[in-house]
Order: structure tokens, then C-alpha cells, then sequence
């Protein structure tokens, strides 16, 4: 039996190991990106071929003309599978498999891994704990919310990735005058109760719409602080066996079966209630976790995530079984921050954990450390974040949207 082909969509530069590790299978790679990503370094030596698309000024894709594209070149090369490789990149995928029958997510299902709203309706729906939220349709519904929730609040946009476009008000008044800001573009956004805690984030495998590898994490400066604080942006493995550990491993094998997982990465973050201690779902996405988080996993399991993605892909679609590497239980932490150098040096780090660094992005620091010993990575955290920011640490205001 021949081996399948694969349509791979980035409009991002990434996933050049993805695209790796599914040439690894015998697959034949197809990769399709923006125009403006022509000249980055692909892994071309693993493609098939490589086409482009030309965004507009939002640097969005005309999905008509993405198909006609599509169907131009299936005319003359069979495409079995179509694989989004970054969250912006979610719906395009599921787009051209509904118009092509090509088996995989959907776009009802692909709302659940995009849109923050059907996410919220979705976990309310299974049981699973959110903060308490509601829709911008409906005027009366708003006030209802306001009056019966206290604030703080969030005014949060569904499509958006990590913090990107959030709000944070503080009484009625700041939010209307808030939602007057976004005019008709209201309802692309939710509010929600900011519920002060600690968040954390699961990165995971799915097979057969079960988790066949999770690593569960915690931010120590939260992605929103960081976006909208000019902070540190700090992420650390919890301790294995521990409450946090096995409660959210559950959690998010919950979250998976009610919004349809079947098979695919993903990254799932929750945040744990400073009063009660209680987790509330936050979002997920069908996809690697970003920031660096995929190295972290890497050098605390063992697994490379976009890697055996590729592979666990494959595996489903060649009818077949997929097999798990051996996982390692090593602690990691990550430390990434802007700046003040193009390259900065970085060389006064040389503690013998330092399994990582940061060396092909200017105007960044970033480091992993690894460990056995899970307060040895905290001691090194705490200890690096102050010398960041003595020596190294730039901030620049939080975009309104993402950067393509």
C-alpha cells in the first residue's frame, strides 16, 4: 500500500520537525505557507514541494482562492491528509477538509480548539469548571453579568492566541466603555471573571480520542502578565505524582472528550483559584504548545511533540497503531525575555543544567534548565529571572494582534 500524502498549512514559520518527522514515516510532505515566509529557512530537504499563498494587510488567507488553489493541484497530486500546524491555521485546515471530504477535524469541532466562547459553552456543558462568562450578543445578558458576577472582568477575543487583545476592567462603567472601543467587532469577544490564581498548562498527545502523553507545567509569570506587564515569561514541569499533576492530567482528559479530540497535539491551560484551590478550564488548542514550550517538554521527557505528532498522524492515517517512544521524568524550566542587545551574550549561565539556549532569535534571552530535582530548577529560575532583568531584560507593549 502506497504511503499517504500529507498537506501540511503554516502561515506561521514553524514545525519544521513535524515536517521532519513525517518525511521519517515515508509520507509525502507538501507544505503551504504565506508568501512573506518564502525565504525562511523550511526543512526543504523533506518536502515534496512548497507552495504559497499571498496574505492580505491582516495577513489572512482568501480561503476561496486557497481552494481553488488546493483543487488546481490535486488535479494532478493525490492529497490524503491535511495537518494545521499552528492555531490561526486550525480553521483554514478544517476549511479545505470539509470542501475536499479529506478525513480529520471538521469546522464544528475545530470552533472547539479556536473559539474561546464555544470553548467556555462546551466545558460548562461536560461539568468541567470555567470562570464564570458570557456572550457580547445580547445587552440585557451583559447586564445580567455584571450585576450577578463580581469583578474584576476580562474582555477577552474569541479567536485570538495566548493573551493577545485581553482586557482587564474593573467595574461596569470601564467595561462598557471598553466594549464601545470595539464598535461591530463586538461579538468576535467574550468577558469572563478574572479569577486570581496560578496557571498551568498541559501538553499533550491524543490517540483514538485518548492522551498517550501529557507533561503538565506551571507558569510562574502567567503569558498575560507577561504580554501585558512587560514580565519575564517563566514556565517550570510540576512535581510528578503530585494533586496538581494527577488532577489536571484528568481534567484535560475530560476536556478532550467533550470537545471531540480524536487525534493530534494539543495545549490546554487552567488556572488553580488562589481561594479555593479548585482548577478552572481556560482554553485549549489542537496544536504545540508556543514560546518555547515544546524544547521544554523535550528536554523533561524526552519527546519531541512536533515530531511525534508527525508520526502519530501518520500512524492514523495508514490504519495503524501508534507507538510511544520511551518517556523520561527528567524536572525542566524554561526562562524567556526581550532584550536590550540584538544578541545578547549569554555566556555568565553555566550552571551544568542548562540543556538549552536560545540562539537564533535577536533581541531574546531564553534558557531550559534540567533536572532531577525539581526545586533545583525553581532555585535556578528564581535565581536567573533576577539576573535577566538586571543584565538583559527590554519590554515593548502588548500587540493589539498577533504578528504573522
Amino acid at each position: 500500500m502506497s504511503k499517504p500524502s500529507f498537506l501540511c498549512i503554516a502561515s506561521y514559520f514553524k514545525g519544521n520537525d513535524f515536517l521532519r518527522g513525517m518525511k521519517s514515516t515515508g509520507a509525502t510532505v507538501y507544505l503551504v505557507t504565506s508568501k512573506k515566509h518564502e525565504d525562511k529557512p523550511w526543512a526543504r530537504e523533506v518536502l515534496d514541494d512548497i507552495f504559497y499563498v499571498q496574505q492580505n494587510d491582516e495577513n489572512e488567507w482568501n480561503m476561496e482562492d486557497t481552494a481553488s488553489g488546493l483543487a488546481w493541484l490535486m488535479r494532478s497530486k493525490k492529497i490524503d491528509r491535511i495537518v494545521a500546524l499552528d492555531d490561526f491555521d486550525v480553521e483554514k485546515g478544517a476549511y479545505l477538509r470539509e470542501h475536499f471530504r479529506i478525513p480529520g477535524m471538521g469546522q464544528t469541532t475545530a470552533r472547539h480548539f479556536r473559539d474561546k466562547l464555544a470553548m467556555r459553552i462546551e466545558a460548562r456543558d461536560a461539568g468541567i469548571p470555567v470562570p464564570a462568562f458570557s456572550d457580547l450578543f445580547h445587552d440585557a445578558d451583559i447586564h445580567h453579568f455584571t450585576h450577578s458576577v463580581h469583578a474584576p472582568w476580562i474582555v477577552k477575543p474569541r479567536g485570538q492566541a495566548s493573551a493577545t487583545g485581553m482586557k482587564k476592567v474593573y467595574n461596569h462603567v470601564d467595561l462598557w466603555a471598553h466594549l464601545d472601543t470595539l464598535g461591530d467587532q463586538r461579538h468576535h469577544y467574550l468577558v469572563e471573571q478574572f479569577k486570581p490564581g496560578d496557571v498551568y498548562h498541559v501538553d499533550a498527545l491524543s490517540e483514538g480520542g485518548k492522551l498517550v502523553f501529557a507533561r503538565v507545567s506551571q507558569y510562574l509569570s502567567t503569558p498575560f502578565e507577561v504580554a501585558h506587564g512587560g514580565g519575564i515569561f517563566r514556565s517550570a514541569v510540576v512535581p510528578f505524582g503530585s494533586d496538581d499533576d494527577k488532577n489536571l492530567l484528568k481534567l484535560t482528559a475530560e476536556v478532550m472528550t467533550a470537545f471531540g479530540m480524536q487525534y493530534s497535539a494539543s495545549h490546554t491551560e487552567f488556572i488553580k483559584n488562589h481561594e479555593t484551590g479548585e482548577f478552572y478550564f481556560l482554553e485549549t488548542s489542537c496544536r504545540v504548545g508556543g514560546a518555547h514550550l515544546a524544547e521544554m517538554v523535550e528536554c523533561s521527557s524526552g519527546i519531541n511533540l512536533w515530531y511525534e505528532w508527525a508520526r502519530l498522524e501518520a500512524a492514523v492515517a495508514n490504519g495503524e497503531k501508534y507507538k510511544m517512544p520511551k518517556v523520561g521524568n527528567d524536572y525542566a524550566g524554561i526562562i524567556v525575555s526581550l532584550a536590550r542587545h540584538e544578541w545578547p551574550d549569554t555566556s555568565q549561565f553555566n550552571d551544568p543544567e542548562i540543556s538549552w539556549r536560545l540562539t537564533d532569535k535577536e533581541h531574546h534571552v531564553g534558557l531550559i534548565l534540567q533536572s532531577k530535582k525539581h526545586e533545583r530548577v525553581l532555585e535556578l529560575l528564581d535565581d536567573y529571572a533576577v539576573r535577566v532583568q538586571r543584565d538583559y531584560h527590554a519590554s515593548a507593549p502588548a500587540p493589539s494582534k498577533p504578528n504573522a
